[in-house]
C-alpha cells in the first residue's frame, strides 16, 4: 500500500522520527509566457536565453533552501488566444507559482486581468502603460521601461538632439503597434511636431513601398518605428535604401535585433538607424560596460549566444527568474501572498538591466534615468554605442 503524507505522519509520531519537510523540497515552478515562434519572436528569443541560464545557474549553485527552480514554458507565437489558454492552464492544471511573460502587449492585455483574478504574481517587460495599475493588477509587475518611457527617450531625441520636426509615426497592425503608434503620434503633435503619415502595416506584408512612398510624399524628416517584428523593420530599411531616401529611423529596441544584420540587405541598409537602449548595456568609448554588465557579459561568453539578440532581453530574463528566486529565499515560502508581499518591499534592487523599486502603490520599476537611444549598428555582444548627439 502506497505511503501517503498522513500515514508517514503517523508512523513518525510513533517511531519518534522527523517528519521530512516534503513541501520545502517542491520545486519553485515559474510559468513561461514566451512567443518563441512567429513574427514577434525575436525578444523572447532573447528573453528565454537569460530565463535559461539563470535557472542553471541556481540550480547548479544547490537551488533556492533546497528548491529547485523549474521553468515551465509555453510557446505563444504571438497569439493573445494562445497567451490566454496558456495562461489559465499555468494557473489551474500546472498550479506554477509565478508566471514571468508575456513579452508582448497584445498578449499582456489579453491575460493580465485572468493572473488578477487568480492572484498570480507577474513580472512582464510589456510597456503599455495601462498593464500596471497596482489597484486593478495588486499582483502585476513591469521590470522594463513602460511605453511612456520609451515614448519620451524617442520624442526627446527626436525633436531635441536630431532636431527633426516632421515625422511618420509607423507600427505594426498587434495590439501593441497599434496603441504605441496613436501614443506616440498624440505626443508628438502634443510637443509640436507634425505627424505628417501615420500607419499600421501588417508584418508579414511583403512590400513597404506603398507606406514609404507616402511617408516620404509627406515630408517626413525621421520614421518612428513602434514594432518588435525584425522581418518588417528589415523591409522597410531595404526600401528606404531603394528608393534612395536618406531618412533616420527612430524608435523600438527591435531596431537594434542582430535578426536585422541577416536580413537587411547591405550593412549600409542598417546606418542612421537609432534604437530605444539602456545605459545598462550601452559601452563607453574604450568599449567597455558598467562594471556590474562587464562582469556578466564575461561570464556568458560561451554559453549564452549573443551575436543575434539583445544584451537587455538577456538580462531582463535572468533578473525575471532571480526576483522570483529571491522572494522565495527572502520569506521561505512560495505562496502568492509572500512573493508578491516581498516584491512590494524592494528598493534599488540590483538587477542586471536595471535597478528595482517597487511599492505597493507603484509596480513600475525601471530607472527612466537608464532609459536612452542607441546606434542600431554598433552592436557588438548584444550591447552599443549611444546614438550620436549625447553629451
Amino acid at each position: 500500500m502506497p505511503i501517503t503524507r498522513r500515514g508517514l505522519g503517523l508512523a513518525a509520531a510513533a517511531t519518534g522520527l522527523a517528519v521530512p519537510a516534503l513541501a520545502q523540497s517542491e520545486p519553485i515552478r515559474i510559468g513561461w509566457l514566451a512567443a518563441l515562434t512567429g513574427p514577434s519572436s525575436a525578444p523572447a528569443v532573447g528573453f528565454n536565453r537569460g530565463v535559461m541560464y539563470a535557472a542553471e545557474a541556481i540550480n547548479g549553485a544547490g537551488g533556492v533552501k533546497g528548491r529547485k527552480v523549474e521553468i515551465i514554458t509555453r510557446d505563444t507565437q504571438g497569439d493573445p488566444t494562445k497567451a490566454v489558454n496558456a495562461t489559465q492552464e499555468m494557473i489551474s492544471q500546472l498550479r506554477v507559482h509565478a508566471i514571468w511573460g508575456p513579452t508582448n502587449s497584445g498578449e499582456s492585455l489579453a491575460v493580465t486581468a485572468i493572473m488578477a483574478r487568480a492572484k498570480m504574481p507577474n513580472i512582464h517587460p510589456c510597456v503599455v502603460d495601462s498593464l500596471i495599475d497596482p489597484a486593478k493588477y495588486p499582483n502585476a509587475f513591469r521590470i522594463a521601461p513602460s511605453n511612456t518611457q520609451w515614448d519620451d527617450a524617442v520624442r526627446g531625441y527626436t525633436l531635441n538632439i536630431a532636431k527633426v520636426k516632421k515625422v511618420a509615426v509607423i507600427g505594426d497592425t498587434t495590439g501593441y503597434g497599434v496603441s504605441a503608434a496613436n501614443a506616440s503620434a498624440t505626443a508628438f503633435q502634443k510637443d509640436g511636431a507634425e505627424v505628417v503619415y501615420k500607419a499600421n502595416i501588417d508584418a508579414t506584408q511583403p512590400d513597404m513601398t506603398p507606406d514609404m512612398l507616402r511617408a516620404r510624399n509627406a515630408g517626413a524628416q525621421a520614421i518612428i518605428i513602434w514594432s518588435v517584428s525584425t522581418g518588417m523593420i528589415a523591409r522597410l530599411l531595404n526600401t528606404r535604401a531603394n528608393m534612395g531616401w536618406d531618412v533616420p529611423f527612430i524608435g523600438h529596441p527591435a531596431l537594434a535585433s542582430g535578426e536585422i544584420g541577416a536580413l537587411i540587405d547591405k550593412p549600409a541598409n542598417w546606418e542612421k538607424v537609432y534604437a530605444i537602449g539602456y545605459k545598462s548595456c550601452s559601452y563607453d568609448a574604450s568599449g567597455k560596460l558598467p562594471p556590474r554588465n562587464e562582469e556578466l557579459l564575461q561570464r556568458l561568453q560561451g554559453k549564452v549566444n549573443l551575436h543575434d539578440t539583445l544584451l537587455w532581453w538577456v538580462a531582463c530574463g535572468i533578473d525575471a527568474v532571480d526576483l522570483v528566486a529571491k522572494a522565495v529565499e527572502a520569506t521561505g515560502s512560495v505562496t502568492k501572498e509572500a512573493i508578491t508581499g516581498h516584491w512590494n518591499g524592494l528598493k534599488d534592487y540590483p538587477g542586471y538591466f536595471g535597478e528595482y523599486s517597487f511599492t505597493a502603490t507603484d509596480h513600475n520599476g525601471y530607472p527612466v534615468k537608464d532609459v536612452v537611444m542607441s546606434a542600431a549598428s554598433s552592436g557588438k555582444n548584444g550591447t552599443f554605442a549611444l546614438a550620436p548627439g549625447y553629451g
